[in-house]
C-alpha cells in the first residue's frame, strides 16, 4: 500500500494532468468517473482522495474480497473491473469542467465500450451522464439505453464532496450492479 500523502505542491502541480484508464477487454464492469481529482493526479491512482467512497463501496458490495487501497487498483482487473473517466484532465472540482468536455467525453466513452466490450458501463455521476448523453431526466439505476450489448447503470458520484448519498446508498446501488452480472 502507498500511504504517502501528497504535499500542497504536489496537488498544485497535478492541475490538468491526465490519468491513464484502467481497462481491458471483456470486463464485467467498466466504472466511468467524471474526471480525476488533484489527489488522484498527484498520486497516479483513481479515486485516491481519502474521503472518496469508491473503494469501500466496491468492497462492501462484493466486487472485491477485501478493501483495496487505491495504490492496488490494478487488482481490479483481476476482478473483472476497470476504470475510465469522461474527462481525462485533473481538476480540484468537477464544476471546473465545461459541458462540451462531457459531450466529447461521452463520445470517447462510447468508443471505449464498443472496443473493450464490458458487460456493464457504470457511470459514477448523475450530472456528468445527463450532460454527456443529453439525458436531462436520467435517474439513478439501470438505464433503458444500451451501448451495443453493454448495459448502462447510473450511480452517484462517490466523492466525499457528494453529501447527498451515504455509504449504505453506494453499497446498495453497487450491489444491484453486481447482482445484474449473475447469469
Amino acid at each position: 500500500m502507498n500511504n504517502s500523502k501528497p504535499t500542497k505542491e504536489d496537488l498544485r502541480d497535478a492541475v490538468n494532468r491526465t490519468m491513464p484508464d484502467l481497462i481491458d477487454h471483456n470486463l464485467k464492469v467498466l466504472f466511468c468517473g467524471i474526471n480525476p481529482g488533484l489527489y488522484s493526479g498527484a498520486t497516479g491512482y483513481h479515486f485516491a482522495r481519502p474521503g472518496n467512497r469508491f473503494w469501500k463501496a466496491l468492497h462492501l458490495a462484493g466486487f472485491t474480497d477485501r478493501l483495496l487501497d487505491p495504490s492496488e487498483e490494478h487488482e481490479l482487473l483481476e476482478n473483472g473491473c476497470g476504470i475510465t473517466c469522461f474527462v481525462e484532465r485533473t481538476t480540484a472540482r468537477a464544476d471546473e469542467l465545461f459541458p462540451q468536455e462531457f459531450v466529447d467525453g461521452g463520445k470517447i466513452v462510447v468508443k471505449k465500450v464498443e472496443k473493450y466490450k464490458p458487460r456493464v458501463l457504470a457511470v459514477l455521476g448523475l450530472g456528468a451522464y445527463r450532460t454527456a448523453f443529453n439525458k436531462p431526466r436520467a435517474k439513478l439505476g439501470l438505464q433503458d439505453e444500451r451501448i451495443r450489448k453493454t448495459s448502462v447503470w447510473l450511480l452517484p458520484n462517490p466523492s466525499g464532496l457528494n453529501a447527498h448519498y451515504q455509504i449504505k446508498d453506494f453499497v446498495e446501488l453497487f450491489g444491484k450492479v453486481r447482482q445484474s452480472l449473475r447469469p
